[in-house]
């Protein structure tokens, strides 16, 4: 059973309105706003759970991209500010923007540099935030925080708990540069990082040995589901059943359905005479996704705004632990940037 706990005067203490205020079950939505990211769109609003088709295709098909290099920590903190979700008690809500890396080398601007500026201006006064749970710096969506140490440690353990019962905690939207042969089905794979030419490369080992084990191999699982299908493009849901770098855009590659504006792993999938398969990872390197004519048309880019296409993988989705112990879930909902919006409208996949 996890007890949730929120602070109270210099400790914590049980409160389970922290997560009623959250509501459960299938009909949950978001929370009341979510802000679009970058630096002209930064102040604007967007309807929570909105995924509705974005407006007139123009000149900035990536709209609402950060560009933490362009920001101050002031601006940042007040992009992040605009991008809560909710905030109940200690835990805090965010829907981080695509490019935002959680953390980085000394002096550089991320998530984690300006916690102490975002508790202050969210007035949890000495209560400093620190992350729960979150995705990398290219992929957007939900961001879980504490201001309670104990509430964070509860979370944190509740989510290594399901990892390793594989009861999936997150659910990933994305989409695809082609179309999955099955409609659902799980992704198992054995995978290592690599350190090539100043990259780190996942690379995937067939039949692992124990010494591979030993030696940082990973087996990884993941679940897939396809919701929508078009233009040779897929939208697709995926829940990671275990915790590696990288370990959606690999799989996915794997299934020779490289994830759109992934330019690392992409470059394994290769076409011959309309079949596709996969090249040797480690002698494939890392270069800008290519994709063809028909499908640039579609997504109304040129060659050269293909090359910035942004990774197309949303944490959409975070469950928590009900307020009591046979309580169902409660589920947390991020709506989808204004570039993934996009995409789907230009490929007519819809999503609810």
């Amino acid at each position: 059973m996890l007890t949730v706990l929120a602070p109270e005067m210099g400790g914590c203490r049980v409160l389970g309105q922290v997560w009623g205020g959250w509501r459960r079950g299938p009909g949950v939505r978001a929370a009341p706003t979510a802000s679009s990211f970058g630096t002209e769109a930064r102040h604007q609003q967007q309807r929570r759970g909105s995924s509705k088709r974005s407006g007139p295709l123009d000149d900035q098909p990536f709209s609402g991209l950060l560009r933490p290099e362009n920001l101050s920590r002031e601006e940042l903190v007040d992009v992040l500010r605009a991008a809560v979700v909710d905030q109940k008690g200690p835990l805090v809500t965010l829907n981080k923007p695509q490019g935002l890396p959680v953390t980085g080398k000394p002096g550089e601007l991320t998530l984690l540099s300006v916690l102490p500026e975002l508790s202050q201006s969210l007035g949890l006064g000495e209560r400093e935030l620190q992350v729960v749970r979150a995705s990398g710096k290219e992929t957007s969506g939900l961001v879980l925080l504490s201001s309670c140490p104990q509430t964070a440690s509860r979370l944190q353990k509740f989510f290594t708990h399901s990892q390793r019962a594989r009861r999936p905690t997150v659910t990933y939207c994305a989409v695809t540069d082609g179309i999955p042969a099955t409609s659902e089905g799980t992704i198992q794979a054995a995978l290592k990082l690599e350190h090539t030419d100043g990259v780190n490369l996942v690379v995937p080992v067939k039949s692992p040995s124990r010494k591979d084990i030993l030696e940082g191999v990973k087996r990884t699982l993941s679940y897939f589901r396809v919701v929508a299908t078009g233009s040779g493009c897929a939208l697709v849901q995926l829940q990671p059943l275990t915790a590696f770098p990288s370990q959606l855009q690999a799989h996915m590659a794997l299934q020779l359905c490289p994830l759109l504006g992934d330019h690392t792993h992409s470059a394994r999938v290769a076409t011959v005479l309309g079949q596709r398969f996969l090249l040797p990872a480690e002698s494939t390197r890392p270069q800008r996704q290519v994709l063809d004519e028909a499908l640039l048309s579609r997504l109304h880019l040129t060659p050269s705004q293909a090359a910035q296409l942004p990774l197309h993988l949303h944490l959409h989705c975070l469950y928590l632990p009900g307020t009591r112990p046979r309580d169902p879930p409660i589920k947390l909902l991020a709506p989808l940037p204004s570039y993934f919006s996009r995409t789907l409208h230009c490929l007519g996949l819809h999503y609810q």
